[in-house]
């Protein structure tokens, strides 16, 4: 339970978070890929549908915070040439 929530809040495996939020972006995609495709299989249950779903929306937060945390680290070139955050 402490993992969720560790998820959810974003923090880091340093932080008591989840070790997987080390992955890179490409793989939590390829994850959120392979949670749908398991939810679109008809032998799924009820119960495994929840917690698939579950699952992925924990990946697409993960996702989201990483994006954000990459767009916040973009650096844009100003017409003077210099560098600053976008």
């Amino acid at each position: 339970m402490d993992q969720d929530r560790n998820i959810e809040e974003g923090r880091t495996p340093e932080e008591g978070g989840n070790p997987e939020e080390d992955r890179n972006l490409e793989e939590m995609f390829r994850e959120l890929e392979d949670v749908l495709k398991e939810m679109e299989e008809s032998t799924v249950t009820l119960e495994q549908s929840f917690e698939l779903y579950d699952r992925g929306m924990k990946l697409l937060r993960q996702c989201s915070r990483t994006i954000d945390d990459v767009e916040k680290k973009v650096l844009v070139l100003d017409g003077d040439g210099e560098t600053h955050e976008f």
